[in-house]
């Protein structure tokens, strides 16, 4: 648990992909599969929830897309790029393993050379440890400011998967689960700069902040490059269920500060898997569900783009907005839950 005094949420930016792949469109590829295992059309949205995610052109690196929500940023909220104090680069898709992904945005965005610069990795949560480790540093007065960027490409996972399935003749309906939620990822990007209050009136506050490790079921998830390119194996229905049970626990902790009840909260963000996790997570935890703004349907699983871009587009839409409190609940493969409370 943490609580922050001076820590604001100035701007938020997001990019979103040019291509559209719907979830047709992607039964359609997989149709000698469907029919060899008398699946029904349909199946993929009917189950995610998902009607279509975004795709980057070909050849788009993470550092590529996450450059363009920075910049997006920086136009937004009048910033000087020279004026970044820090930069965190949260994505699950990174350029290479060596060097940071950081370091490529730092020169796409012309920040300066005393710009604190790294990779934060968590899954999907990486966001907003991001988050949890800027604000660390502006409550200290190590920094005054900074900027959180990701950039998410699932091109190859999908690209990978779909071309695996296609090519397994051993495939049952029991074995084609753990590629499910492959299928429900998408691309996007998004960036926030924060800085400490006193330099940033009338924005969101992040004011406190709750997580929970719940790492003995590390083993539902995995993904990683192999011989045929990049593919995830996860035990949907487990890591549906443990997921939530963390949420609960990381729940408890949240909602126990003082004006942070279920009701006293106005809007949630969440990352956002499928509508059937979304169901399950605000049952369990006796949430309202017409406070959950979503943009799964339209944007998919976006990995740690997830819960910031859907915030981000809560405030354009004026659902968020001055006067309420607003929470990002995030759940990680790992299992790793943090939920963040800002305030406006």
């Amino acid at each position: 648990m943490i609580q922050y005094s001076h820590v604001c949420l100035h701007t938020f930016g997001y990019e979103l992909p040019p291509r559209v792949l719907t979830s047709e469109d992607i039964e359609e590829r997989l149709s000698p599969v469907y029919e060899r295992l008398k699946l029904p059309p349909g199946r993929l949205q009917l189950m995610s929830g998902i009607a279509e995610r975004r795709f980057w052109d070909p050849g788009t690196r993470p550092s590529q897309a996450a450059t363009l929500a920075g910049r997006a940023v920086l136009e937004k909220g009048n910033i000087a790029a020279r004026e970044v104090e820090c930069l965190l680069f949260t994505s699950v898709s990174r350029d290479m393993m060596e060097p940071a992904t950081a370091s490529f945005i730092h020169n796409n965005l012309g920040l300066s050379p005393d710009c604190l610069i790294f990779d934060i990795s968590n899954a999907c949560l990486g966001f907003l440890d991001g988050m949890v480790m800027l604000a660390n540093m502006i409550e200290l007065g190590q920094v005054q400011n900074g900027l959180i960027v990701s950039g998410e490409t699932a091109e190859e996972l999908i690209e990978s998967t779909i071309l695996s399935l296609l090519n397994d003749t051993t495939l049952s309906r029991k074995s084609i689960k753990p590629a499910f939620a492959s299928l429900t990822i998408g691309s996007g990007a998004t960036a926030l700069f924060m800085c400490r209050t006193e330099v940033c009136a009338q924005r969101p506050r992040l004011v406190h902040g709750a997580w929970c490790a719940n790492t003995v079921h590390s083993d539902l998830c995995h993904g990683g490059r192999q011989r045929v390119g990049t593919l995830m194996a996860t035990n949907s229905e487990e890591l549906l269920y443990k997921g939530v049970e963390t949420a609960a626990m990381t729940w408890k902790n949240f909602s126990a500060i003082p004006g942070w009840s279920a009701e006293d909260i106005d809007c949630f963000f969440c990352h956002q898997v499928g509508s059937a996790h979304a169901r399950l997570l605000f049952d369990t935890l006796q949430l309202d569900h017409k406070k959950n703004f979503e943009t799964l349907k339209l944007l998919g699983n976006v990995g740690s783009v997830s819960a910031p871009i859907t915030m981000a587009m809560a405030m354009e839409n004026g659902v968020f907005q001055p006067g309420q409190k607003g929470a990002l609940l995030g759940i990680g493969s790992g299992i790793n839950c943090l939920m963040l409370g800002v305030e406006w």
